[in-house]
């Protein structure tokens, strides 16, 4: 789904960066940022105590040579992904090290090409490397160096094992079980909590499940912080911003203002846990008419007891916590409140989904499987 870009407030002028300037940028030591969550979150609150309160490490540079070398010459075949401003391509290194490695040795890692031509990349290439380069988080996907070269920019990333949210529950002949489904919504709202949280709050403004990555163990990780925005500060309820982001995902009243707050990111969160609960993409211009907007043909079933089973993802079959698919509905319902000021905080929607992770009433110990159901909707 294509990136919206309705310009609610103009940029008075475009920021070209020389390589010298952009140099001195990226390898500044100690950031603004930096601080920027030095509040410890514990179980209280809701996020987990994995903040890094020392120093971040610093970030490798790379030079294009060795990530060439790493990426066995950015062949087609090592192509993990494609988004809207170059390729990702899969690439080992040397531990702790810049030098490129054999492939099936050292580290693992991701490394995003930009397009040289793509000047809107070239500005969230270089957000990225400010907001990765300090946010440090076990639900936030770790950036291990750039590279800036001639016309070069290119990013390298820990390596995620499991790829996307979005492929393994579009693109996966299996479906994704109901207790890894939870899994990762409760890992992917802590993450949203800890930008969040910290005296400077991050706004991610791009929450989707593209975005969100999956290790070995189905731990989620948010990457792509192109769009990441610093939240309001002092007695600002807002940031006046273009409006950018995916269709489907967005607040609406972001989309209708340019007012972005990090209520905005509790509505992409609800769309996201809404397409984990129901199986079906926010935007699906294939379904008919009527059911192609998800939250709007969602929205009646969410606070209905006896119809919002109807909602559950039909390849789940009866595998799901009959309690389960009623917290998720009554969570849903709440983070896509019409009213921004009606939706519950991240800390909230993570107290929330943490007891989810424990039950085990599954649907097919107490339901009917669904075709003998009365009133079925339509699939």
């Amino acid at each position: 789904m294509g990136k919206i870009s309705f310009l609610c407030v103009m940029c008075s002028c475009n920021f070209v960066f020389s390589v010298a300037a952009e140099m001195r940028y990226l390898n500044a030591s100690n950031r603004e940022l930096g601080d920027h969550f030095q509040t410890n979150h514990d179980g209280e609150n809701g996020a987990d105590a994995s903040i890094e309160k020392k120093t971040p490490p610093k970030l490798l540079q790379f030079t294009f040579q060795e990530l060439k070398s790493a990426t066995l010459n950015f062949r087609p075949d090592s192509i993990l992904g494609e988004g809207g401003f170059g390729y990702v391509f899969k690439g080992w290194i040397e531990p702790n090290s810049t030098a490129p490695a054999k492939p099936g040795t050292g580290v693992t890692v991701a490394v995003k090409s930009l397009k040289p031509d793509a000047l809107q990349g070239h500005r969230e290439w270089v957000a990225e490397v400010d907001f990765l380069g300090q946010l440090h988080h076990k639900h936030l996907v770790k950036l291990i160096g750039y590279c800036i070269e001639d016309d070069q920019r290119l990013l390298v990333y820990e390596f995620m094992a499991r790829g996307s949210l979005e492929n393994h529950l579009f693109r996966r002949a299996l479906p994704l079980p109901w207790p890894n489904r939870m899994k990762i919504a409760l890992g992917a709202a802590k993450g949203l909590a800890f930008l969040h949280g910290g005296p400077k709050p991050v706004i991610y403004r791009d929450f989707k499940t593209s975005n969100v990555l999956l290790d070995a163990e189905y731990n989620a990780k948010l990457s792509d912080f192109g769009l990441a925005k610093a939240g309001p500060q002092g007695d600002k309820t807002h940031v006046s911003t273009r409006v950018v982001g995916t269709y489907g995902y967005a607040a609406p009243e972001y989309v209708m203002t340019g007012h972005l707050t990090s209520k905005s990111d509790v509505y992409s969160f609800g769309v996201v846990l809404l397409e984990m609960l129901t199986g079906r993409r926010s935007m699906d211009k294939k379904r008919p008419t009527g059911e192609q907007n998800l939250v709007a043909w969602a929205r009646p079933y969410l606070n209905d007891r006896r119809r919002l089973y109807q909602l559950v993802d039909p390849r789940l079959g009866l595998n799901y916590s009959v309690k389960g698919v009623q917290k998720v509905a009554q969570i849903c319902h709440y983070c896509l409140s019409r009213d921004s000021k009606s939706r519950p905080s991240m800390d909230e929607v993570v107290k929330q989904l943490t007891p989810i992770q424990d039950l085990n009433d599954m649907a097919s110990a107490s339901l009917r499987p669904r075709s003998t159901q009365r009133g079925k909707v339509h699939r």
